[in-house]
């Protein structure tokens, strides 16, 4: 029985004795180089993965965040929602890293964090904040930078940068809708991270959404009132769109 395939082929090649073989032959290694390129090419998507290391916040923040992403929602329903799949955090640290050494970077990072005990610190929340991408603006809840926080972040680079590659595409994100949701600017950020945000550049902040500029422009004119909490723990994520915590790849306990 001939297959869809061979139907498709006219009929004075089929029937013409070896070199209508030579020409199949030489078909199905085009389509083997083919199948090939394909495949190195999804492998190569699987190389890098672009990684948040943050602290997880409390309780009490994480009231602060959900209620402020209600608010954010409901002036801008297309925004997104702090879920099981938006976790909210605190970032320390962005990173392309190769996906092969994901559990060497766990343990780097683990072995940081047990140094410093981080759950024992006392953090304060003291005002909103929000980066434009006019007419739109990702908001976030600033965290009072710290010495302690300063040193964890240190570390955590230094830990971290024998993994580390200067940049990835969109498949190293976590992504529903083919990577096309992840945009140009975070892949430079991710990329950039320890020169333009890290150091004296280091704003640690907890995202609590997306609004427009004329939405946030409001909350941020509005009295804030400072309020304290700690992490509860620390965790390394698959990073998202807008930079969210999608995937959480592993969990790191803190001890008090």
């Amino acid at each position: 029985m001939k297959t869809a395939f061979l139907a498709s082929i006219p009929a004075h090649l089929e029937y013409q004795g070896r070199p209508c073989a030579l020409v199949l032959r030489a078909i199905g290694l085009v389509l083997a180089v083919v199948l090939g390129f394909a495949q190195d090419a999804v492998a190569q998507q699987n190389l890098v993965t672009a990684i948040d290391i943050a602290l997880e916040p409390d309780a009490t923040m994480l009231q602060h965040a959900k209620d402020a992403n209600a608010r954010l929602l409901k002036s801008f329903p297309k925004g997104f929602p702090l879920d099981e799949t938006h976790h909210p955090h605190v970032t320390m640290l962005q990173q392309f890293v190769r996906t092969e050494d994901l559990d060497k970077v766990f343990a780097a990072a683990n072995a940081v964090l047990a140094k410093e005990r981080p759950k024992a610190w006392v953090l304060k929340a003291f005002k909103y904040y929000y980066v434009p991408s006019p007419p739109l603006g990702l908001a976030g809840i600033v965290v009072e930078l710290t010495e302690d926080l300063h040193r964890l972040q240190d570390e955590l680079i230094k830990a971290v940068e024998p993994y580390t590659v200067k940049t990835g595409t969109p498949a190293a994100f976590f992504s529903e809708d083919g990577g096309r949701d992840i945009q140009e600017d975070l892949i430079r950020y991710v990329a950039n991270f320890v020169t333009d945000a890290a150091g004296k550049r280091f704003n640690p902040h907890v995202t609590i959404g997306v609004g427009t500029e004329t939405y946030l422009n409001e909350m941020l004119a509005e009295p804030f009132p400072s309020f304290t909490f700690s992490a509860a723990g620390a965790s390394v994520y698959q990073l998202g769109t807008f930079g969210t915590a999608r995937k959480e790849l592993k969990a790191l306990p803190l001890t008090p």
